[in-house]
């Protein structure tokens, strides 16, 4: 048995094959008169990642960061970056992919974003922002906790309006 389980681990292959920006946006909606304004922001940051099946091994995932800051009401800026890199992937249990296409492959992109974030950011005549790291593993443990609890609670909702 440790023969084949020897080969199963080495089938598996995972090797980076390119990282490019897919999108880009940022927006100065109030400037010039918001730099007069007394610096003092709130920024909302989003996260999100789509992962694309390019051919049997090869995925394209894309990260893309939204961060909204705001001096009171009014924008200060808006920078969206869709960091994209393209993976291939061979050779892991299927209850591994989501894990590697779902986090690790996102926690490789993400430093890519955060440096083109902080760049536009520092360009736009801000000062710096630095994004915090973001724990990957963590956000995929508990979407798919929430995917779970809906899978629960979806035969309790169809039950219940079967009765009525």
């Amino acid at each position: 048995m440790s023969e084949t389980s020897q080969s199963n681990e080495q089938a598996r292959e995972f090797a980076l094959q390119r990282i490019y920006i897919k999108d880009i946006s940022f927006e100065t909606p109030n400037s010039p008169a918001i730099f007069a304004d007394e610096w003092k922001p709130e920024s909302n940051l989003n996260l999100n990642s789509n992962v694309t099946k390019l051919d049997e091994h090869t995925y394209e995932v894309v990260v893309t960061v939204t961060v909204t800051t705001k001096i009171g009401e009014k924008t200060a800026f808006l920078v969206e970056v869709q960091q994209a890199g393209i993976f291939a992937v061979k050779g892991f249990p299927e209850n591994e992919m989501g894990h590697m296409l779902g986090a690790y492959c996102p926690n490789v992109l993400f430093p890519y974003a955060r440096e083109v974030v902080s760049d536009l950011v520092t360009k736009g005549s801000f000062p710096q922002l630095l994004l915090t790291p973001v724990n990957f593993d963590a956000l995929y443990a508990q979407h798919m906790q929430e995917m779970q609890n809906r899978a629960k609670q979806q035969p309790q909702d169809q039950g219940g309006k079967q009765a009525h």
